[in-house]
């Protein structure tokens, strides 16, 4: 099956993941870990679409899934409009050059024993059998300048590097290929203040130049606002909201979202009276019954606890949330 105009270029149906099996080759029982629940998303052509959350959410976890690196237990992952998640590896090949990904930690995704030229090189090798090492020479050195990175790095180790240089050839790595799709999991978040923006720069800069779509994890909402195009709000495994940048900005409904939003520092010195949530947050081990935000939310009622809502339209955004429904919030 192929995509046509109006198919999302990655959709995720249904997805689920869990970790452990009850039970190990002679060893006591591994405890079951529900990292994500029934999480449907659809990510079209184009999009900077950020997935938010607490961490242990699920949101690396998520982003791994759709990349192929950690199967789903249950439900599907298409890319135009082609499932991709039971494929063996070499049908998945072809899709592997579309989709790409930039890991949180510059010093652990880079391989301490290459060179920068060689790193850059490998996915050329790997991919493009036929290519000359010429060519190869000519495509690293042009990928390294777009990403803001000098080419005489080449001969230089990963050690040799800082943070955000160290990012910046991992933004090069994953372009090499030149993917449709890259996933982004938490890349900034392991660098310098003061260095982040040159790395979002870069994103961005890369993004328009080469019509990336990107899924973009992060826990940074302010980052969310001036780089994403749209949002899913992650809780406990669980999509509880998901909207365009601005609506969400604007008017979150879910009452978690409220509070995330809340604990934003405002520069003018609005939103001092963040909302506080009481509780703390359960285990992916044992998740609670009906929603999974109820044991915090101070609008739950006994069918919260009882009944697990689904992603419905409320307004400008969709929210899983009985209390939205029934107007309680």
């Amino acid at each position: 099956m192929t995509g046509s105009s109006d198919t999302p270029l990655v959709n995720i149906l249904n997805v689920e993941k869990t970790f452990g099996d009850g039970g190990g080759f002679l060893s006591t029982a591994q405890p079951i870990v529900k990292a994500l629940n029934n999480v449907s998303l659809s990510i079209e052509k184009g999009d900077s679409f950020c997935l938010v959350g607490e961490s242990g959410c699920g949101k690396s976890t998520l982003a791994r899934t759709v990349i192929g690196l950690n199967p789903p237990s249950k439900g599907e992952i298409h890319y135009q409009g082609t499932r991709i998640d039971s494929l063996s590896a070499k049908e998945r090949q072809p899709f592997k050059r579309k989709m790409q990904m930039i890991f949180q930690n510059p010093y652990a995704s880079l391989n301490p024993r290459m060179t920068v030229a060689q790193i850059l090189e490998e996915p050329l090798k790997i991919h493009e059998k036929g290519m000359s090492k010429g060519a190869i020479k000519q495509k690293v050195e042009e990928v390294m300048v777009s990403v803001g990175n000098d080419p005489a790095w080449g001969p230089r180790y990963p050690h040799e590097f800082s943070g955000g240089q160290r990012q910046r050839i991992s933004i090069a790595r994953a372009l090499m290929l030149d993917p449709e799709f890259v996933v982004a999991d938490e890349p900034i978040s392991a660098l310098d203040v003061s260095i982040q923006a040159q790395v979002l720069n870069v994103m961005m800069d890369a993004q328009e130049k080469r019509n990336l779509t990107y899924l973009f994890i992060t826990h940074d909402l302010s980052i969310v606002e001036h780089f994403g195009s749209k949002v899913a709000v992650m809780y406990l495994g669980t999509v509880c909201e998901l909207a365009d940048v601005k609506d969400l900005f604007d008017a979150p409904r879910h009452p978690y979202t409220q509070a995330l939003l809340s604990a934003i520092p405002k520069m003018d010195g609005s939103g001092v009276n963040h909302i506080k949530m009481s509780g703390e947050v359960p285990t992916a081990m044992d998740l609670p019954s009906g929603c999974v935000f109820h044991p915090r939310c101070p609008y739950a009622n006994e069918r919260c606890r009882r009944d697990i809502p689904t992603l419905a339209d409320n307004g400008n955004t969709k929210t899983a949330c009985f209390a939205v429904e029934e107007g309680r919030v």
